[in-house]
């Protein structure tokens, strides 16, 4: 990257830093003009291009700058005015003018999916002990000394910098953790949602952009950007997208006796070699990760600058990288690329229906490239390639081909020696093909493969090692020479196997899987921000990028914080539970989730529960809940709860969980059809409240105490009965069976037969509570039954 270039990413990441200095009350001239003193004086930054973009970058004061045709600082005018465009927008039904610089970040879910709160975030900034900063009704109120502190530890940061490429990442990482709960805005009559931090990473990517656009046409910066007014209708921008397809098959296609830690080294390998593939088409566009703006779950979203030489970079990377991914993995895994050129003006939805129609196209050429992934060319010479031994099949992935004395393909056997350091190792750096250690090393496209390491190794290797080329962080916010990112990975784990698992589930030896996935994200992206109320007003890229970083957090960070102090009980218990679970997989909208069953159930109601809050009831999720022998094979196991997570997507409203499925079905009204739908598939509220809260917890109240080989007799032939309800001699059969439970003195327990009795006769008149009745009595079997006793199970 071109020095000139790094000068104006690094103007725009700190063009608003006066606003810091502002707030914290000492210096109350203008924010630029503020900004512009303490980045020279006490920052020490002495580079006339970064300090003009930062002093010159308000319409007042550059119309009299006098500054050359081509100074930086008009680029970082006009994207600061397309960014702000795209974020500030006014509040309804307000006339109160001035600003409140002591007001707290608003949440961006106020205005999601209709909503109309006033929630707020509480004044910090990015706990790295994963305290979560729950939107809440409450306005804290930002002080003077936390803005203080803030300018000074940002100022901390700045001494041990060089202004150069290496250390861009970390300079965005530095933004990162002290103003993500800062507000950009704010003015009284606008809306505070989206976070200084955002604001100043999307005025970086967008400066990039134009950057790239005005030299490549060899345009003026003044004339084009100050003087003419036209530049926001410009196609100047391409808004692309990465895909990923083939993700599950690659991670559960397996069939291991270290199957736990292989499917969590094989998530992970995945998930960084997104983020090595992003990067390397941004170093080949000479791009910093400003221009990144999401990452998660396969998928990414990109800005780039609309121009031919861009084209031919993506064009050419997809096939490099295509080819690479057909010489590593075959044709089972691949990444789509969707791109379309769009105006600053689109990215506010301007005209009317613009934004969405970006994405809509760019959904299009995805599809289409997964539809016609291979030429006729490539396909011949797939069908004609000879390996050179296919004599042996790899005992894990299934693959023909070459494998060691224990049946081990090459891959397979480099992904086991990841899994030991996915939970543990604090850094990864990608290095280039080394032959010293191509042995322990996960390739990776373009030449380059991955290694783990620790603060010391990372340390040796940047001094030392000439293969040396970039290191991400995990889950921690470093900063250095070459950090290329921090990565949040829900790396939470109390167990390496499935029979440990499976051993420390109470009751049954069974081990619990979850799979979920949020509720109609796509249209939440798309067109989330707009409502019959507001209209397209809130629509814009900020909203969009704010989101999807809120949801990254939530399943890549928060999570582990959730699963380590659990709430939920099934039997009411107080919480602090950590959960027997191990994550593995969690990232941008979805989950998978492996442990003992018990607490696999209970963790998935502290998700929904946690995910509400945080979401402010704006999104829900869905979930399939599988309970298996730890044997059972784990590419069934995600195909069956795969299927449970689709049943529970086929309820009318979403937001529902299937588990304990017994092969019946019941009817659901979905408007103007009645839909079928599994008896073992619940909305949230029906399963914590009807199936647990009122029928389990009966059950268990009733048979405390009593004979427990008697107890779970009854359940059984009750359930045979539940099952055949509406006939009346099931009916019959019911009431004796539970009279020859009924006390003969009277007491506490003639009290709680009686209770129970009268709930029962209510229950099984009911279609609902017999559904419920089965699930809770299927509870409660489990949790009561010795570990060495089996029974058929769902």
């Amino acid at each position: 990257m071109i020095d000139q270039k790094i000068k104006l990413i690094t103007g725009s990441l700190l063009h608003d830093i006066g606003k810091v200095v502002y707030r914290e009350g000492s210096d109350r001239r203008n924010h630029s003009v503020s900004g512009y003193d303490f980045l020279k004086e006490e920052g020490k930054i002495e580079d006339k291009e970064i300090l003009d973009c930062v002093r010159y970058h308000h319409f007042s004061e550059i119309k009299s700058a006098h500054l050359k045709e081509d100074n930086l600082a008009y680029i970082v005018y006009l994207a600061d005015n397309i960014a702000a465009f795209a974020d500030r927008r006014k509040k309804e039904d307000t006339e109160e003018k001035g600003f409140d610089l002591s007001v707290p970040l608003q949440s961006v879910f106020n205005v999601l999916n209709g909503n109309n709160q006033s929630f707020y975030y509480q004044p910090g900034d990015m706990d790295d002990q994963g305290k979560i900063n729950y939107p809440a009704s409450e306005k804290k109120p930002f002080s003077r000394e936390f803005y203080m502190k803030i300018c000074q530890r940002m100022l901390d940061n700045f001494r041990g910098m060089n202004w150069s490429e290496e250390y861009l990442n970390s300079l965005l990482a530095v933004m990162e953790a002290n103003l993500s709960y800062m507000p950009s805005s704010t003015a009284n009559e606008e809306l505070s949602d989206i976070s200084l931090f955002d604001h100043v990473k999307l005025t970086a990517a967008i400066s990039s952009c134009i950057y790239d656009y005005l030299n490549e046409n060899h345009l003026s910066y003044k004339t084009e950007l100050f003087d003419k007014k036209d530049f926001y209708d410009r196609n100047a921008f391409l808004l692309c997208s990465m895909d990923i397809s083939g993700i599950q098959s690659f991670i559960y296609t397996i069939s291991s006796k270290n199957a736990l830690k292989t499917l969590r080294a094989r998530s992970f390998y995945l998930e960084i070699m997104m983020e090595h593939i992003i990067d390397l088409l941004l170093d080949r566009l000479q791009l910093s990760r400003a221009n990144l703006l999401y990452s998660g779950g396969g998928h990414c979203y990109l800005l780039f600058a609309n121009t031919t030489e861009t084209v031919i970079q993506i064009q050419k990377f997809q096939e490099e990288l295509k080819e690479w991914l057909l010489k590593q993995f075959q044709t089972d895994l691949f990444v789509a690329f969707g791109y379309v050129q769009c105006t600053g003006n689109a990215f506010r939805n301007v005209p009317e229906g613009s934004y969405t129609e970006l994405f809509r196209k760019m959904s299009k050429m995805l599809s289409l490239q997964k539809q016609h992934r291979y030429t006729a060319r490539e396909i011949i010479r797939l069908n004609n390639r000879k390996e050179q031994d296919y004599s042996r099949e790899c005992k894990v992935c299934k693959k023909i081909g070459h494998v060691d004395e224990e049946g081990v393909c090459p891959l397979c056997r480099k992904i086991e020696k990841l899994s030991k350091n996915v939970l543990y190792a604090d850094f990864f750096s990608v290095v280039l093909e080394n032959p010293d250690e191509r042995e322990d090393a996960m390739p990776l496209p373009g030449g380059y493969c991955l290694v783990a390491d620790d603060e010391k190794k990372l340390c040796r290797r940047m001094e030392n090692d000439d293969y040396f080329v970039r290191a991400y962080s995990k889950n921690k916010l470093y900063t250095g020479k070459h950090i290329a990112t921090k990565l949040w990975v829900g790396d939470y784990s109390t167990g390496s196997t499935f029979e440990e698992f499976a051993r420390e589930a109470e009751g049954i030896s069974r081990i619990g899987v979850l799979r979920a996935d949020v509720d109609n994200l796509g249209q939440a992206i798309v067109s989330g921000f707009c409502n019959s109320k507001n209209g397209d007003r809130y629509m814009t890229l900020s909203r969009t990028a704010t989101l999807s970083r809120q949801l990254s957090l939530f399943f890549k960070y928060y999570i582990r914080f959730i699963l380590e102090n659990g709430e939920y009980s099934l039997e009411g218990k107080n919480g602090g539970k950590k959960r027997q679970a191990t994550i593995v997989y969690s990232g941008g909208d979805d989950v998978f989730i492996v442990g003992a069953w018990n607490d696999i159930i209970e963790l998935s109601v502290d998700l929904r529960r946690k995910f509400e809050q945080y979401t402010q009831g704006t999104l829900s999720i869905s979930a399939g809940i599988g309970i298996y022998d730890f044997s059972y094979p784990i590419a069934a196991i995600a195909e069956e709860t795969g299927m449970m997570e689709s049943e529970s997507k086929r309820m009318p409203e979403k937001n529902a969980v299937t588990l304990l499925q017994d092969g019946e079905i019941h009817l659901v009204d979905d408007g103007d059809e009645e839909k079928e739908i599994s008896d073992g598939t619940y909305s949230w509220k029906e399963l914590e409240e009807g199936v647990v809260q009122e029928k389990y917890r009966a059950l268990c109240d009733f048979f405390e105490g009593i004979d427990e080989t008697r107890g779970m007799s009854f359940l059984y032939r009750m359930m045979e009965l539940v099952r055949g309800h509406e006939e009346k001699i099931n009916f019959a059969r019911m009431m004796y069976l539970l009279s020859r439970l009924e006390p003969t003195e009277e007491g506490t327990k003639k009290e709680k037969y009686r209770q129970l009795s009268q709930k029962m006769y209510r229950w099984i008149q009911s279609d609902q509570d017999c559904r419920q009745l089965k699930t809770a009595i299927n509870l409660y079997a489990y949790i009561h039954r010795t570990k060495g006793e089996h029974r058929d199970e769902n």
